[in-house]
């Protein structure tokens, strides 16, 4: 049994779920996230979330030029995840992966004598992340390829298209989602849509958008 399949409906979820705000890190449904861990606060999250439900709720700051030291104000979606591999390191650090459940809307703040932040999360409007997506063929896999294509070859990159091909359409369309180094902002629109055909649009605009703005010699988000 995978460990999604413990999670059928947003009762099997937590009502006080531990948050880390970081600008420009997107966890989506599904999808994995590489975090490495060294801020003493988050040290102490990570520890509380493996002795407990090892789930983490991944958030951007309402500013992406927030101070993180402090307490920024919020996006109000974000999307919870759970730790499915963790190593410590000799100088203290903790690397994890996140594989991410569902996403929530912020319901408010939980006082806490943690020094991290804490949130009640509603899980409501987004349990379809708790089953595999509808939409996989509504997708078009073929526009998504070619500017993926288009992508790599713009900044020198290469790809084993073997696996490419044989990826599913939805863990296409999140790794994608996921590595392409679009502004924060662009990542909070990929993550809000609201299904996986609307995720694999915003995604093909962003990147052609980039990607004219990159062959006419203005900065692109991509580089």
């Amino acid at each position: 049994m995978g460990f999604l399949d413990q999670y059928h409906s947003p009762d099997d979820l937590p009502r006080v779920l531990k948050v880390f705000p970081l600008p420009g890190a997107l966890l989506l449904p599904h999808a994995e996230l590489p975090l490495n861990i060294f801020e003493p606060r988050y040290l102490a999250m990570v520890s509380d979330a493996l002795a407990g439900d090892r789930l983490i709720g991944m958030i951007q700051p309402d500013d992406d030029e927030a101070d993180l030291t402090g307490s920024p104000t919020l996006k109000q979606v974000g999307c919870a995840g759970r730790i499915t591999s963790f190593a410590e390191t000799l100088d203290g650090r903790i690397l994890i992966t996140l594989s991410g459940v569902c996403r929530f809307a912020i319901g408010r703040e939980v006082a806490s004598d943690k020094p991290y932040r804490q949130i009640e999360p509603d899980f409501s409007a987004f349990a379809g992340d708790l089953s595999a997506p509808e939409d996989e063929e509504d997708v078009d896999r073929s526009s998504l390829l070619k500017v993926f294509r288009e992508y790599l070859a713009a900044n020198d990159m290469s790809a084993d298209w073997d696996q490419v091909r044989a990826a599913s359409t939805e863990a296409l369309v999140n790794t994608l989602a996921v590595l392409a180094p679009h502004a924060p902002c662009d990542k909070q629109a990929l993550l809000e849509a609201k299904d996986l055909k609307s995720r694999a649009d915003v995604l093909i605009a962003l990147t052609e958008m980039a990607l004219a703005r990159q062959g006419s010699g203005s900065r692109s988000s991509l580089q």
